[in-house]
């Protein structure tokens, strides 16, 4: 078993710096003062813990983005993480929040030009991995918007649930995302087609919903903390058809909400 990074450094006297560069860069070599009790460089002990760093960082990759490793078939993407991997050391000790830059990297890879659809992709299953692990919440009770009189429900506004999030793509990075994910052909998606997607958590389950771009409209004011009046507004304007019964629907169903109250009003208790 090898080592913890502390205890190497501290018993060879190399700094964690050193040590961090060291496990994610093949080609630096040993730090001299980096022995084994005879006396030499200790370059074997060095590539088994650089191999279980890298592999365990790489994995995380592979968990984080299924989708993306599905797409590029798991010995190419394999590769593609190891390069990621090699330029962007963790940031945090909490697993999940590595690979935050994934998306840009994917984008900025010359040789998957001809796929632009990938970095949004990525932001999705991002997306998908901080709402799995935001702060639980009750959201509002599916009745809510009963106990207030109809006239007033325009002036309603609404807490956002922690694990809420919107995401607008100018490709179909969500049928993309969704077909991978559920292992499905992606015949008859259009990639060049954009999309809009919906990320919840009701009932601790995460679900990525394909709305359109008038519902975003509608959900994002409602997320920047205007009213129900102001978000079928903004919805209306982009699509005159909007259907305002079918979008509070879905906004109950999706559990973005914890609460709703009038405006300048004490909101109500959670799930009211």
């Amino acid at each position: 078993m090898p080592a913890r990074l502390s205890e190497l450094s501290d018993e060879y006297n190399v700094t964690q710096d050193t040590f961090s560069s060291l496990l994610l860069d093949p080609e630096l070599p040993c730090p001299k003062g980096l022995v084994s009790p005879s006396g030499k460089v200790d370059v074997k002990r060095v590539s088994v813990y650089r191999n279980n760093v890298v592999v365990g960082l790489t994995g995380a990759i592979a968990d984080i983005f299924p989708a993306i490793q599905r797409l590029l078939g798991e010995e190419a993407f394999m590769s593609l993480a190891r390069l990621f991997v090699a330029d962007n050391p963790p940031t945090s000790p909490l697993m999940f929040k590595y690979g935050s830059g994934f998306a840009e990297f994917l984008e900025a890879f010359e040789p998957l030009k001809n796929y632009p659809y990938l970095g949004d992709v990525a932001r999705i299953e991002r997306l998908w991995l901080d709402c799995f692990h935001a702060a639980d919440a009750e959201p509002i009770a599916p009745d809510a918007l009963s106990a207030f009189p109809p006239e007033s429900l325009g002036d309603l506004v609404f807490e956002t649930h922690p694990a809420a999030r919107l995401f607008s793509s100018q490709y179909a990075a969500v049928s993309i995302f969704s077909a991978n994910r559920q292992g499905a052909s992606m015949e008859g998606i259009n990639p060049a087609a954009p999309e809009d997607c919906l990320i919840s958590r009701p009932d601790a389950q995460v679900d990525v919903r394909h709305i359109p771009q008038a519902a975003t409209a509608f959900f994002q004011t409602l997320f920047d903390g205007q009213t129900l009046g102001e978000a079928a507004n903004a919805a209306s304007n982009q699509d005159p058809e909007f259907d305002i019964s079918m979008a509070i629907s879905t906004m109950l169903e999706a559990g973005v909400f914890t609460s709703c109250k009038l405006i300048n009003e004490e909101p109500g208790p959670t799930g009211q």
